[in-house]
């Protein structure tokens, strides 16, 4: 049987039995629906992930008591004995890590910040050096940062992230003027450049204070991080390690009592976590498209009984057990695919409705909507074969006589 006669049939299938269609092909319109959403919203999410972790700086290391990236259960009394870090073994890996580039310390509180009227509430306040803009590449973009002898001076300076100064300021310029932090007047010396949201965390809504400044009114007793910018990070953390753990007089057979953090480890992380949710959702889709395939057979097995007699006169005329098989095979894959099609637009409109809602990125590949196209067909030949065969094996003459 032609090959374009076999998929007119179908056509004509679909046009005639069109509630039957539609129920026939529900299955795999859920099940490619399903796909096509879940790794568009995943893969527009990696790609949103990577430029922000980008931004955090591919060179920067981050070490601290406590473990970097947190999973299952913690013993948190475990780490809470570790010694915190201080300003000495800021000092230290500068002068004794010849691969580090820069370093400073950072630790970080929530805080209100006012300006005349109007207040922020729970804003980001690090206590950093003049060197922790090279460190993340987050540079000013309007005015300066504060300099080396504000940070020994403990002056009352700070820079500010793009958030603070629109929702402070409006169309006012903020260079200059003085915010209120914690009963404290702080002058403003710059403006840094926007970096936009990171896993539903606003990075711009932060205010850098020397970190000096930031122990006169956070107190000394609060858990620093040391942050820094390396040419060679695997060879950078060696040397850190070697320096720490002389300085926080670990033994030699006990365990760092400090963890690193690198933006590669992040992005592992992340790569876990949506692998794991993208097969639980291929899971539940290979489900829906089992069950979409049954539902073909099924019906194409009700569809043989009701043309039984156009069976056999096409059988009486000529017509052999392959052309009866590959019209009925046909048919069967045609449908998968029209269903697939609808499925694929129904996952796109759908991934468009919850990017729009939830603010979630979105995008669509090419390679996604081909394997929707081969899964599709393949539904159709694995449960449309057995269908098939029984048209073809039917006897001409008991065909001829059926009513």
């Amino acid at each position: 049987m032609d090959l374009f006669e076999g998929i007119n049939s179908a056509f004509i299938y679909l046009k005639t039995n069109k509630l039957r269609s539609f129920l026939t092909t529900l299955g795999i319109i859920i099940g490619v629906m399903t796909v096509i959403t879940v790794v568009s919203l995943i893969q527009g999410l990696d790609l949103k992930v990577k430029g922000m972790f980008s931004t955090l700086g591919t060179d920067v290391i981050y070490v601290s008591k406590w473990p970097f990236i947190r999973t299952g259960s913690v013993d948190w009394r475990k780490f809470r004995k570790r010694k915190d870090f201080t300003i000495e073994d800021v000092k230290a890996i500068k002068e004794h890590c010849p691969d580090i580039i820069y370093a400073s310390p950072a630790f970080s509180t929530n805080r209100d910040v006012k300006y005349k009227n109007v207040r922020l509430e729970l804003v980001s306040i690090s206590g950093v050096n003049e060197d922790y803009q090279d460190i993340m590449a987050h540079f000013v973009e309007k005015g300066r940062n504060f300099t080396e002898s504000e940070v020994d001076r403990k002056r009352f300076v700070c820079v500010i992230g793009k958030t603070v100064a629109k929702n402070l300021f409006k169309e006012e310029d903020p260079l200059g003027k003085r915010v209120d932090i914690s009963g404290y007047k702080f002058k403003i010396l710059g403006v840094l450049e926007e970096k936009g949201n990171l896993m539903g965390q606003d990075m711009d809504n932060f205010v850098n204070i020397p970190y000096t400044t930031a122990e006169k009114i956070m107190g000394r007793r609060r858990h620093m991080m040391i942050v820094v910018s390396a040419e060679d990070k695997e060879l950078a953390m060696d040397e850190m390690r070697g320096v720490l753990r002389v300085r926080r007089k670990v033994a030699d057979d006990a365990d760092d009592d400090f963890d690193f953090g690198t933006q590669d480890m992040l992005l592992a992380f992340y790569k876990k976590f949506t692998s794991a949710a993208f097969l639980v959702m291929i899971g539940i889709a290979s489900l829906a498209l089992v069950t979409g395939g049954v539902g073909i057979m099924n019906i194409m097995y009700v569809t043989v009984t009701e043309r039984t007699r156009e069976i056999g006169i096409r059988m009486a005329i000529g017509a052999k057990k392959r052309d009866i098989l590959w019209q009925f095979l046909i048919e069967t894959v045609t449908i998968s695919i029209l269903g697939g099609a609808v499925g694929i637009l129904a996952g796109i409109g759908l991934g468009k409705l919850i990017s729009i809602v939830s603010h979630l990125p979105y995008a669509v590949s090419i390679w996604s909507i081909m394997i929707a196209f081969v899964v599709s067909a393949g539904v159709g030949i694995i449960f449309g074969i057995l269908p098939a065969k029984k048209a073809a094996n039917l006897n001409p003459v008991e065909a001829l006589r059926y009513e």
